[in-house]
């Protein structure tokens, strides 16, 4: 049994929608962001606050954060620098 190509026509490149930029960088899981960000619905419009913490090749950040429909907003911000104006030492 030969082997035979298969051909996408035109048809099948007029309908292909091509996945967020985040999803196609690998920088975002959709799924797994919808379960991290939704409030329960008794809650009544309250934001669902979370900690991000981030870590660089120099410093760590952290970050509190809740999401809305346009984007998240950061509500404070926190470095490793800034530990050292309080006496720590990094």
């Amino acid at each position: 049994m030969p082997f035979v190509k298969v051909q996408k026509s035109r048809a099948y490149f007029s309908r292909y929608q091509v996945k967020f930029r985040r999803r196609r960088e690998g920088r975002t899981d959709y799924r797994q962001r919808k379960r991290l960000c939704t409030q329960d619905k008794n809650k009544y419009q309250s934001p669902k606050y979370r900690l991000i913490v981030r870590f660089t090749n120099t410093q760590v950040i952290c970050q509190i954060a809740y999401s809305m429909i346009d984007g998240d907003r950061i509500m404070a911000q926190a470095t490793s620098r800034e530990l050292e104006r309080y006496g720590l030492e990094v």
